[in-house]
């Protein structure tokens, strides 16, 4: 759950620096769907798994808990920090101010 709010985190940074806010129910999901939006094609693939990741979140938190392997965990951590490496690089390029 801690990897998945990490994406979730850095998913809603360019989307905040674009001036897009997401809320209410399903925000997740529609944080996930603007993605490529805002970033580009080039995350859709990675938008997509976190959405995926999300419905097995879901599922994990409020239905069922240990539905998440730790090979799922370790592919997502990984996926994160992949993420998080192009969501630097993009806000470098896009907003150069907002960045470090």
């Amino acid at each position: 759950m801690i990897a998945y709010e990490a994406a979730v985190t850095l998913a809603t940074i360019p989307l905040y620096a674009t001036g897009f806010r997401t809320g209410g129910t399903g925000h997740h999901q529609s944080t996930f769907l603007a993605l490529p939006l805002v970033m580009g094609h080039e995350v859709a693939d990675l938008a997509d798994y976190f959405d995926t990741c999300r419905t097995k979140r879901n599922a994990s938190a409020y239905d069922r808990a240990g539905q998440t392997s730790g090979t799922e965990v370790e592919e997502l951590v990984a996926a994160v920090h992949e993420f998080q490496t192009q969501v630097v690089s993009w806000l470098k390029t896009n907003h150069a101010e907002l960045s470090r």
